[in-house]
């Protein structure tokens, strides 16, 4: 267990005792209880299970210890982790002192907590009180000639629970991932018609120069077979002039070509130097392709403003290039749900830019649709959340776009003005 793991145990653990014995928020017991807790009192009676019964009964508590002048005297008694340090038990003598009408009375008993480590938290999932040595009774739950024995069958059931966190954790991870290359293939499907009409356009320069070269080569054996040799030669040039074109125009669709491989492979987030201005643009560029190849109503006017000085960024480019995709598609779609609302005098718009400061490269998309509502702006990069009608987004796009980000040790904002549009902000930092 890390440091910073055995800290956030004990702060979880303090809180806990802060809620049972003080005055901490009841309102924020859920942040530190497992929605499933079950919890035992000295009493048989005091069963608790959830957080309503737990919250329930502290509400009680306070309100009936009012007055009484209460003080807790606390002593661990033993602290053990189990389960590769996932979990934890910590068991203590409490002693409350009161004073009831003007008589002084104490309660000495004891306090086993066990908690458990899931998402990035300690959550309490069991707790139970029992009475000290020579003060339990008959409806003592668990008196202290037991504890030791509890305590071993606490720990079976923590292993149980623990390895059934496991097999769920791995199977969420096999959705996810396969949720994951669901969201790669749909984006690979909006790029496919923008990268059929940008393959088309080198493909026909390719066609071009090559037919008229062999026109130019007919005509050159006719200027060899008239021993017209400065004809000649210029033809030659022309034609080599012609197959640096061909040249040229063939490495462009060999480059589109890898770019839509590159594209829908699993990435290894190797990082290597990347002209991030030619990355946006040609985003850009097989975006507005590809919507419009789908819906040939569909018009916008595209605007860039890249800063030159970037130069080459070091970054991964193929999940990168996978964000700045996503906000491009997300930004059309805004423009074209304003435009087909009726606004008038409306003429959609989208901006990329890009700036460079001395600690790190911006880079924003721009649109002026309608801007996203405040009442679920806070929600936008929760995985599987979407504004889109059903079947029309997955809710990925986003969470997966800022989990990009944060791994390049970057951040993802969002401004927005609802009526007038917004703008997605993409900051990495400079790395050599």
């Amino acid at each position: 267990m890390t440091l910073e793991n055995e800290n956030l145990l004990h702060e979880t653990y303090t809180i806990f005792k802060q809620l049972v014995f003080y005055d901490y928020p009841i309102e924020r017991s859920s942040h530190y209880l497992n929605e499933n807790l079950m919890g035992y009192g000295t009493h048989v009676d005091e069963k608790i299970l959830g957080i309503k019964s737990f919250n329930d009964v502290l509400k009680l508590q306070r309100d009936q210890s009012i007055g009484l002048d209460m003080k807790v005297g606390e002593n661990p008694v033993f602290k053990k982790f189990l389960v590769n340090g996932n979990s934890a038990v910590f068991v203590e003598e409490i002693l409350i002192s009161m004073n009831v009408e003007g008589n002084a009375m104490s309660i000495n008993c004891r306090l086993t907590t066990v908690l458990e480590y899931t998402d990035k938290k300690w959550l309490v999932v069991h707790f139970h009180g029992s009475l000290a040595a020579g003060n339990e009774g008959d409806e003592d739950t668990w008196s202290a000639n037991e504890l030791k024995e509890k305590n071993k069958e606490l720990e079976k059931k923590v292993a149980e629970r623990t390895e059934e966190l496991r097999v769920s954790l791995e199977n969420l991870k096999s959705t996810q991932n396969q949720l994951i290359h669901s969201e790669k293939m749909a984006s690979l499907g909006e790029l496919t018609a923008g990268i059929a009409h940008e393959i088309k356009n080198p493909l026909n320069f390719v066609n071009n120069f090559a037919e008229v070269s062999n026109e130019l080569i007919d005509e050159m054996r006719e200027e060899i077979e008239n021993q017209n040799f400065e004809e000649v030669n210029e033809i030659a040039s022309d034609i080599k002039q012609n197959l640096e074109k061909i040249n040229h125009h063939g490495k462009r669709a060999d480059a589109i070509v890898k770019g839509m491989l590159q594209h829908s492979r699993s990435s290894d987030g190797k990082k290597e130097p990347t002209d991030i201005n030619a990355l946006a643009d040609e985003y850009l560029r097989l975006a507005y392709h590809g919507i419009r190849a789908k819906d040939k109503s569909f018009n916008a006017t595209l605007k860039t403003d890249f800063d030159d000085s970037i130069g080459k960024v070091n970054i991964a480019a193929q999940d990168i290039g996978r964000v700045i995709l996503n906000l491009i598609t997300n930004a059309f779609y805004a423009v074209d749900e304003k435009k087909k609302s009726g606004a008038e005098n409306y003429e959609p718009t989208v901006t990329v830019s890009s700036r460079k400061d001395a600690e790190k490269i911006e880079i924003k998309v721009i649109d002026n649709g309608n801007g996203i509502p405040e009442k679920v702006l806070n929600k936008i990069f929760q995985p599987f959340f979407t504004t889109k009608p059903t079947g029309q987004g997955t809710g990925l796009g986003l969470s997966l776009s800022y989990d990009i980000v944060k791994a390049h040790g970057g951040e993802l904002k969002v401004l927005t003005y609802e009526g007038t549009g917004s703008s997605f902000e993409i900051k990495l930092p400079l790395t050599k």
